[in-house]
């Protein structure tokens, strides 16, 4: 075998029938055996270990799910293992069911290359289908109010429209809360305003009376303080136009304007604005 140079060139093929010289032999992966070009497949060569290797997958008819079997192990143990841990029912319907086009009377299946999604309904629809007129596109969804007061208005304005009603009837529902409620604020409003101007009206009137009990009896100096910031002063006349130039002040009243929604006039009394809406616009407040 070999020549006199390459002593070691070539090897005879293993199986007995053939026995050829092969200067470039073939060495099976599985049997570690050398062969012939022609015996160099498992299948020629009848290689006993020729599975060792193999991967065979067995789609499962529950869930429709490849269960691989394990070589040199029993195909029912891995089936047991799959059953137990991993099947799952309801995935068979997603595999096997094929999506198609919601059009009435469409029967094209939906694939990744032929379905578009509408932009205003969000459905998937074949390309045939695509376009809104085509499939009875009922548009994008409205929005829902989250304001109540939204609902009250349209609720307001279903009764107007309701024939035969008389021009004097009473004010919807909205605008009777709205009035009790701007008029629990006012009142609550100005009865803290009055309660404020009476305590200063009476501060000033104690300041007021200890000019003239101090101017008789001569009171000491630096002993007047000022019963709403507590500064000291030497006399009472001091004290007095300290209160008449600086809590006066308080006394003055933050305005609050409310804005009619529809035509923008600025009301201080919010129950003014009620009966400016219910007088010019109807009833309705919205823009």
């Amino acid at each position: 075998m070999g020549t006199p140079e390459f002593p070691d060139l070539g090897k005879h093929c293993t199986v007995e029938d053939c026995r050829q010289i092969d200067f470039l032999p073939f060495t099976c992966d599985r049997c570690s055996q050398v062969f012939c070009l022609e015996h160099r497949s498992y299948i020629k060569h009848s290689c006993p270990k020729a599975d060792k290797q193999d991967v065979t997958v067995v789609v499962c008819p529950l869930c429709a799910k490849g269960v691989r079997l394990i070589p040199d192990e029993d195909p029912n143990i891995s089936w047991d293992t799959h059953v137990n841990t991993d099947c799952d029912p309801s995935n068979y319907e997603k595999v096997t069911k094929k999506k198609k086009c919601p059009v009435p009377g469409c029967r094209e299946i939906l694939t990744f290359s032929n379905t578009i999604k509408c932009r205003d309904c969000l459905v998937n629809h074949c390309l045939k289908h695509r376009f809104g007129p085509d499939h009875k596109c009922p548009g994008p969804k409205k929005p829902e109010t989250g304001f109540p007061f939204m609902g009250l208005l349209s609720r307001s304005r279903k009764e107007e429209s309701k024939p035969n009603r008389a021009p004097t009837s009473s004010s919807p529902k909205w605008a009777t809360s709205f009035f009790n409620a701007a008029s629990t604020v006012r009142a609550s409003a100005e009865a803290g305003m009055t309660r404020l101007g009476n305590e200063i009206s009476q501060k000033l009137q104690i300041a007021r009376d200890g000019v003239g009990q101090s101017s008789s009896s001569g009171g000491g100096i630096g002993q007047e303080e000022c019963p709403q910031c507590g500064v000291k002063f030497s006399s009472v006349t001091t004290l007095v136009e300290h209160v008449e130039k600086v809590h006066e002040k308080s006394r003055v009243k933050k305005v609050t304007i409310d804005v009619c929604p529809k035509c923008s006039r600025g009301f201080r009394d919010p129950v003014s604005l009620v009966e400016h809406v219910e007088r010019d616009h109807g009833g309705s407040s919205r823009a």
